[in-house]
């Protein structure tokens, strides 16, 4: 029986490859609010620092107005779901596989996100996921987002795993590495197949104080051997 029960999984980044679809929906988004070149610039300065974290947060940090920050995330799921429309997700390479691997083992897998459930759940239509995992999660389900640890214990309460030391979060940002050092996880990986480099991953121990040392792999093609 492998030692890990529960494996949450980032998406975009990690398991889905979509390109530069985030960031062009981001650019989108806050465009559709009309700032001044340096207010945009900062803000799309922050949507970068800020990957992996609910959007819908961002968005508030960013217009520190509630009104238009709904707005803004209105728009931003609207181009992701229009990419999403048109074909802009594939699998990252060995997810598939990595799925059915666990499946095989025992371990339950989520799936968790930034996005709002609508979009999380058009992201898995059009993969057909939808019976490959075995729970799916947003913060609107878990409470509050990367880097809180809300969402990867969820996972763990929600798909009956026995401790913390049983729970694997892997992720491709800085904020993924955070949620599940936070969660006292008993593995948290960091993935260089989205646009973090593997510096930022392993620095987030000593930036944010907590304990830990993450797991950096090339893919999660690369992560099965290490969840026994």
């Amino acid at each position: 029986m492998s030692r890990i029960s529960v494996l949450c999984l980032d998406m975009a980044g990690t398991t889905v490859h979509d390109g530069n679809s985030v960031m062009d929906a981001f650019a989108t988004a806050i465009a559709s609010r009309n700032l001044p070149v340096r207010e945009y610039n900062s803000a799309m300065k922050y949507a970068r620092a800020t990957m992996g974290q609910s959007k819908i947060e961002v968005f508030r940090h960013i217009l520190g107005d509630e009104e238009e920050a709904r707005a803004a995330n209105a728009a931003f799921e609207k181009h992701y779901a229009g990419a999403v429309a048109d074909g802009g997700v594939a699998p990252m390479p060995g997810a598939e596989e990595l799925f059915a691997a666990c499946r095989d083992a025992g371990i339950r897998v989520c799936l968790a996100t930034g996005f709002a459930p609508v979009t999380r759940d058009a992201i898995l239509a059009a993969l057909g996921w939808g019976s490959l995992v075995d729970l799916v999660l947003s913060p609107a389900d878990a409470g509050r987002g990367r880097p809180w640890p809300d969402m990867p214990l969820t996972a763990l309460l929600r798909l009956g795993g026995g401790s913390v030391h049983e729970l694997a979060v892997v992720g491709d940002t800085p904020a993924d590495v955070e949620s599940g050092l936070r969660a006292g996880a008993g593995l948290v990986a960091g993935v260089l197949s989205g646009d973090s480099a593997r510096a930022e991953l392993t620095a987030v121990p000593a930036a944010t104080g907590l304990p830990g040392t993450p797991l950096i792999l090339d893919s999660v093609a690369d992560l099965f051997p290490h969840l026994g």
